[in-house]
C-alpha cells in the first residue's frame, strides 16, 4: 500500500488512530471508524480515536466483520496498515458470538459427549427447566472449561449437559462476569413490540414556533432504532450536553410506536421530558405519567427517576418499585444520563433484555470504571460526535475555559499543611478568597445568565447570601426548584447558586456563564456535565448558525499550591482533549481584599 498524503488518518501499531480533521474526506473516515474505535480526543487538528477489545466487541456486536475493520483502516490510512494488528482485530473479534445466551425455545440439542449440536432433536432429560431460566451455549469445550473454572461465576451457573443454566435475575451478573474474562456474550433473546402505541413528532411547537429535529439527532435515532447492519433496537447515543439528546428519544419513540418507560436523575428532569413531550409530539397529557417520590402513575410513557427505583425500606430488602419494569408491556426503555445508571438498575435491567433498549450520554466515561456493564446490559455505542464539531456547526455555543488560581490566605497555610487528604481538598476548596472572586467576576459579566455550582453546601450558603440570590441543594424541595429554574429561564433571576444537583439533565438554555468553585475530585464526568449546563446555543438563527455570537464563559476557581491543583489538572485535561481552548490567570489576595472590593 504506497503512501497517500492526502489521506486523513494515520494508523499506528498500538491500535490508536490519529484523524487529521484538515485533510480531505476526514468526515468520511470519521464515519467509517466510529463504530469500531473510540474517541479518545477531539482538538483543534488532530483528533484521537483508540481501537479497543470493547470497541470491536461493540462493531461485532453491530454486525461488523474484521474485514469491515480492515477495508476501513486500508481506504483512509495515510500510510500502510501495520500489518500486526490486523491479525489481532480478528482474534479479539471472534470472541464475540464464543458464548451464546439463550431461552429454553433456542436451546439446542446435546450428543452423547454432551456438546451442543445445531439440531432440532428433543433436549436432554437431565436439564430441569423452571420458568424464568436461561442457558449459556459455548460451542468450544475449552471455553466451558473456563467458565467452570472462574470463581466469580460459580455462584450463578448450575452445569449441564449443554453448558450452563442460570436464572433470569442472574442474567446481567453473569454477563458483567464473562465480559471481564474478556468474553462478551451474544444475547440471542428476541426483542418484543411491547404495546402499540401511535406517536409523531409535530412539525410546530404546541405556541406555534415551527420544529424540526436535526440531522444528527435523525442520524443518532436511526442507528439504535435500525441502521440495516443488524443488532439494532438498543444501544447508547453519545452527544453535548445542549445538543438535544432528548428530541433523539422522541424520535426513536415515533419511529418504533409503542409503550415506553423513560428513567432519569431526579424529578426537574422528570417533568422537563414531559414537558417536552407534550411541546414537540402529538401525545397528549392523560398519555404521560410521573412515577418519582411526589407521584406514582403509570401510562403509556412514564418517566421516573433512578432514585425512587433504587430506594428500599432497608439496606438487605428488596427495591418495591421495581414493579415498574413489569406494570405495563413496555417495548423502549429509555435510559438519560445512562453513564449514572445506578448499579441495582443494572440487575433488573438485565431482565429486560428483550426489550428495546437506548442510552442517552455526554460521556460514556464512569468514573467506576464500569463502561462495560453499559456495553452488556444497555448495549453498544451506535452513535457519537465530537463537541466541537457541533460546535463549529452552531449547534452548541461556544465556551471560553478559564481557571482562575487565587492563594491561600495565611491564616489557613498551617491549618492547610497539618490535614489529612481529604480535609485538604475541602480546605482548599472552602478558600474564602473564592467568595470575592465570584463577586467580582458576577459584576464583570453583568448581561450573562450565570450558575454558581459547588460541592459543599455551608460554602455554597454563604455564596447565595452574598450574592443575594437563589440557592438549591439536595434539601430544596422540588416544587421550589421548580420555581427558582423557571424564574432563571424566564430572566427574573440572573444568579442562581447551585450544588451537584444541576449537573444532570437540567435544562437551562439561557445559562452562559458557570462559575465552578468546588468539585468532585477532578472528576471528568462531572467537568463534562457542569460545561454542558452552559452550551445550549443563543440566538439560533433558522439555519441552526448563531446568529447573536454569544459565547460561553466557564471559569474554575482553584487555590494555589494545593490538591486542588493536581485535580484540576485532569479536568483540564478532558477540556483540552475536547478542543477547548483553556487559560490560567493568577489573582492575588491583595487583588481581592475586601478593603478592595468595597471601592
Amino acid at each position: 500500500m504506497p503512501i497517500d498524503p492526502v489521506k486523513p488518518l494515520i494508523v499506528q501499531s498500538d491500535r490508536t488512530l490519529l484523524l487529521d480533521v484538515h485533510s480531505g474526506g476526514a468526515e468520511e473516515a470519521r464515519i467509517a471508524i466510529m463504530p469500531f474505535s473510540e474517541l479518545e480526543k477531539s482538538p483543534e487538528h488532530i483528533h484521537t480515536f483508540r481501537i479497543t477489545p470493547l470497541s470491536l466487541w461493540n462493531a461485532a456486536g453491530a454486525g461488523f466483520s474484521p474485514g469491515d475493520v480492515v477495508s476501513a483502516l486500508e481506504t483512509y490510512s495515510r500510510y500502510p496498515v501495520p500489518p500486526g494488528i490486523l491479525a489481532g482485530f480478528t482474534d479479539t473479534m471472534a470472541r464475540y458470538g464464543k458464548i451464546r445466551l439463550v431461552g429454553e425455545a433456542a436451546l439446542p440439542a446435546a450428543t452423547g459427549d454432551g456438546s451442543p449440536v445445531d439440531t432440532a432433536a428433543d433436549r436432554p432429560m437431565d436439564v430441569e427447566t423452571l420458568p424464568g431460566e436461561l442457558f449459556l451455549i459455548a460451542a468450544d469445550p475449552a471455553i466451558r472449561a473456563e467458565i467452570e473454572a472462574a470463581g466469580a461465576l460459580k455462584k450463578y451457573l448450575s452445569k449441564t449437559a449443554l453448558g450452563f443454566r442460570l436464572r433470569l435475575t442472574d442474567r446481567g451478573s453473569v454477563k458483567q462476569e464473562l465480559i471481564k474474562l474478556g468474553w462478551p456474550v451474544k444475547d440471542e433473546a428476541p426483542l418484543v413490540s411491547g404495546e402499540a402505541l401511535d406517536i409523531r413528532l409535530r412539525t410546530q411547537c404546541r405556541d406555534g414556533k415551527p420544529f424540526g429535529p436535526r440531522d444528527y439527532q435523525v442520524e443518532a435515532a436511526r442507528a439504535v432504532a435500525g441502521n440495516g447492519k443488524g443488532g439494532t433496537g438498543y444501544g447508547v447515543v453519545v452527544l453535548p450536553c445542549g445538543s438535544g439528546k432528548t428530541v433523539v428519544g422522541m424520535i426513536v419513540m415515533s419511529l418504533l410506536k409503542t409503550n415506553t418507560l423513560i428513567l432519569t436523575t431526579n424529578v426537574a428532569a422528570v417533568h422537563q421530558w414531559m414537558d417536552e413531550l407534550i411541546d414537540k409530539t402529538d401525545l397528549e397529557r392523560e398519555q404521560i405519567a410521573e412515577y418519582s417520590g411526589d407521584s406514582k402513575s403509570v401510562a403509556s410513557v412514564t418517566v421516573a427517576t433512578y432514585q425512587i427505583l433504587t430506594w428500599r425500606p432497608r439496606k438487605d430488602g428488596d427495591f418495591p418499585h421495581f414493579t415498574l419494569f413489569r406494570a405495563r408491556p413496555w417495548g423502549l426503555i429509555i435510559y438519560d444520563e445512562v453513564h449514572l445508571l445506578p448499579a441495582p438498575v443494572f440487575r433488573v435491567t438485565a431482565e429486560l433484555q428483550a426489550v428495546r433498549r437506548l442510552g442517552l450520554t455526554a460521556t460514556l466515561v464512569r468514573e467506576d470504571g464500569a463502561e462495560d456493564a453499559v456495553f452488556s446490559l444497555v448495549g453498544p455505542k451506535r452513535y457519537d460526535v465530537p463537541w466541537k464539531d457541533l460546535e463549529s456547526k452552531g449547534w452548541i455555543a461556544e465556551a471560553l475555559c478559564t481557571e482562575i488560581r487565587l492563594d491561600m490566605p495565611e491564616d489557613l497555610k498551617i491549618p492547610y499543611a497539618v490535614a489529612s487528604p481529604r480535609e485538604k481538598y475541602r480546605i482548599a476548596s472552602e478558600n474564602p478568597l473564592k467568595e470575592y472572586a465570584v463577586r467580582q467576576l458576577v459584576e464583570n459579566h453583568g448581561e450573562d445568565h450565570i450558575l454558581v455550582i459547588g460541592q459543599y453546601v455551608k460554602q455554597l450558603e454563604s455564596l447565595a447570601r452574598i450574592l443575594n440570590v437563589p440557592l438549591i441543594t439536595g434539601k430544596t424541595p422540588n416544587a421550589e426548584r421548580e420555581r427558582i429554574y423557571g424564574a432563571f429561564r424566564r430572566g427574573e433571576v440572573r444568579v442562581i447558586v447551585v450544588s451537584k444537583v444541576a449537573n444532570f439533565a437540567i435544562d437551562l438554555p439561557d445559562a452562559s456563564m458557570a462559575i465552578q468553585v468546588s468539585g468532585t475530585f477532578g472528576s471528568r464526568q462531572e467537568e463534562a456535565q457542569r460545561l454542558g449546563r452552559i452550551l445550549r446555543p443563543k440566538g439560533l438563527s433558522a439555519e441552526g448558525l448563531q446568529s447573536g455570537g454569544l459565547n460561553s464563559w466557564f471559569y474554575t476557581l482553584v487555590s494555589r499550591y494545593t490538591v486542588e491543583e493536581d485535580f484540576a489538572a485532569n479536568r483540564q485535561k478532558f477540556l483540552a482533549e475536547q478542543g477547548y481552548k483553556y487559560t490560567i490567570q493568577h489573582w492575588t489576595a491583595d487583588e481581592l481584599s475586601p478593603e478592595r472590593m468595597e471601592r
